[in-house]
């Protein structure tokens, strides 16, 4: 599969996955942290979350610094080729099927934004319970 292939699987597959994906049983969680500006790296692992989702992954998204800025409602990232899709696409596309989707603690309190200015569905983390989640050996991590 070429690399264009693939990203036209990434991008068009998201639409299929929907909420039956979100919260299986199997313990299979997966932390995945943005904090880049970079919209390439900010799709990808966003895709990766979306495609780990389908292979029954339970994935949880944490955003901090630049990459944080996604989840606000005037987000202006660019489409992607092959896909037409931005990074808040695919990050829409995990909080419809109900996964966790928060802004590090010190996202709010140190940029012009509020909670008013986020998306529906993105929550502030709570440090000491992401810690603990993070913690758990079960738990695999994916950053950039």
């Amino acid at each position: 599969m070429t690399k264009i292939d693939y990203l036209v699987a990434v991008a068009f597959g998201l639409t299929a996955l929907g909420a039956a994906h979100a919260g299986s049983d199997d313990g299979n969680p997966l932390m995945v942290s943005v904090t880049t500006a970079d919209v390439q790296s900010q799709f990808m692992a966003l895709a990766l979350a979306n495609q780990s989702m389908a292979q029954d992954a339970e994935p949880r998204v944490l955003l901090c610094g630049p990459g944080a800025e996604i989840a606000t409602r005037d987000y202006d990232g660019e489409s992607l080729e092959p896909s037409g899709m931005n990074p808040q696409d695919l990050l829409n596309n995990l909080i419809e099927a109900g996964v966790t989707v928060e802004v590090c603690a010190v996202f709010l309190p140190n940029t012009e934004y509020t909670e008013d200015d986020l998306i529906d569905g993105i929550g502030t983390a709570n440090p000491r319970e992401v810690g603990a989640y993070m913690a758990d050996p079960a738990v695999r991590f994916w950053s950039n």
